[in-house]
C-alpha cells in the first residue's frame, strides 16, 4: 500500500467549562464534544524514493519531499498548514530520511470555525502515515503524538479512528468513539455515548483566533457554566431537556462581545424557532442548534442559509 483515503470529521462542543490558567499558558477545561457528518477529504501517498539533495527542490527536509496541495488556494502548503507540520512530526518521530509524502486535501470544513477542521487534518496525515508505513502504533500512541499538534488532534484522531473502517481499529472498542468528555486542555479524553440528531451549523464570515479568545477570557466574571455531569447524564438517557439545558460555551462570554455578528446568528437561531436553543462552537464563529425533526432542522436550514453562506445541514455521529 502506498496511498490512503480518510474522512477527517469536524465535531461541534456541546459543552465548554474553563476551569482555570495552568502554570505553561494553557487553560485548564471540561467539555464534552461530538463528531458530525462534515468531513475533510485527505489522500495521502508516500513513495520511498532515494534521490540525491537538490538546493532548488522546495518542502524538502533531508531527503523528504513534502507537497502538500488544497481546492482552497489561500491555505497555506507549508510548516504553516497544521496537516503539513503531522508529516513533519511523523518523519523526525519515525526517522524518514527519504522519499515523498503527497498530502491533497478537498475542503469542505470552513476553515477558522470552531470546528477542528484543521486538526481533523493533522490527524487523518498522522492516521494515514502510520498505516502507510506499518508502524502498528495503538490509539493512545497516536493521540499522544497527536497532542503534540494542538489539544483538539487526538479527539479527531479517536473519532477517525471509530468511523474510518480501512484503519481497522474497530478492535480497540471501548477506546475510540466520536463522543468524549474532554479534560486537560483538552488531550485527556473519555468515551461516552453520543446523541443521535440533526445539526444546523451556521459560520457568519469572520474568522476567530482561539487564542485571541482564551488570552481575553476572565474566569473570575463567568457566571454561567455547564453542569457536565447532568450533560452526560442527559446524553445517555436521550433527556433533550438536560441535554438544552447544559450546551453552555464558556468562551460565548469573550467571543459574543467581541464579534457581533456572531450574537445576530445566534439570536437568528432563536427567533426562528423559539425557544430552541443555539450554541457557538469551540471559540466560534460557527453557531449551531440541535433537532431530533429533520424537516425542522430543514426549515432551520434554509433560513439560516440566507443569512450565511456557510451553512450545512448535517447529523451527528
Amino acid at each position: 500500500m502506498n496511498s490512503i483515503v480518510l474522512k477527517a470529521y469536524a465535531k461541534i462542543n456541546l459543552s465548554i467549562d474553563v476551569l482555570g490558567k495552568r502554570s505553561d499558558g494553557y487553560h485548564e477545561v471540561l467539555m464534552v464534544m461530538q463528531q458530525i457528518d462534515l468531513y475533510d477529504t485527505v489522500k495521502v501517498y508516500y513513495e520511498n524514493l532515494e534521490f540525491s539533495d537538490d538546493k532548488n527542490l522546495q518542502n524538502q527536509k533531508n531527503n523528504i519531499i513534502i507537497k502538500l496541495g488544497t481546492n482552497l488556494e489561500y491555505l497555506p502548503t507549508d510548516d504553516k498548514n497544521i496537516a503539513y507540520k503531522a508529516a513533519l512530526l511523523m518523519c523526525e518521530k519515525y526517522k524518514r530520511d527519504s522519499g515523498i509524502i503527497t498530502i491533497d486535501i478537498d475542503k469542505k470544513i470552513p476553515v477558522a470555525a470552531g470546528l477542528a477542521g484543521g486538526s481533523a487534518n493533522g490527524a487523518a496525515v498522522i492516521h494515514a502515515l502510520s498505516k502507510l508505513w506499518n508502524l502498528n502504533l495503538n490509539i493512545q500512541d497516536l493521540m499522544d503524538l497527536g497532542k503534540q499538534l494542538g489539544a483538539d488532534v487526538p479527539f479527531c484522531i479517536m473519532g477517525q479512528a471509530a468511523l474510518n473502517t480501512n484503519l481497522e481499529f474497530l478492535k480497540e472498542e471501548g477506546k475510540i468513539g466520536t463522543c468524549a468528555i474532554a479534560s486537560g486542555i483538552g488531550e485527556k479524553l473519555e468515551v461516552i455515548n453520543g446523541l443521535a440528531a440533526w445539526v444546523v451549523l451556521s459560520k457568519p464570515p469572520i474568522s476567530v483566533v482561539t487564542a485571541k479568545v482564551y488570552k481575553e477570557l476572565k474566569l473570575n466574571e463567568i457566571t454561567k457554566r455547564p453542569n457536565t455531569n447532568q450533560l452526560v447524564k442527559g446524553l445517555k438517557e436521550n433527556n433533550f431537556y438536560k441535554i438544552s439545558k447544559n450546551l453552555i460555551n464558556v468562551l460565548e462570554s469573550v467571543s459574543l462581545k467581541e464579534y457581533p455578528v456572531i450574537v445576530y446568528t445566534k439570536n437568528k437561531f432563536e427567533e426562528i424557532q423559539k425557544g430552541h436553543k443555539a450554541l457557538m462552537s469551540g471559540s466560534g464563529p460557527t453557531v449551531f442548534s440541535l433537532y431530533f425533526n429533520k424537516n425542522k432542522a430543514k426549515r432551520i436550514y434554509s433560513k439560516l442559509k440566507e443569512i450565511n453562506d456557510e451553512t450545512f445541514l448535517v447529523k451527528l455521529l
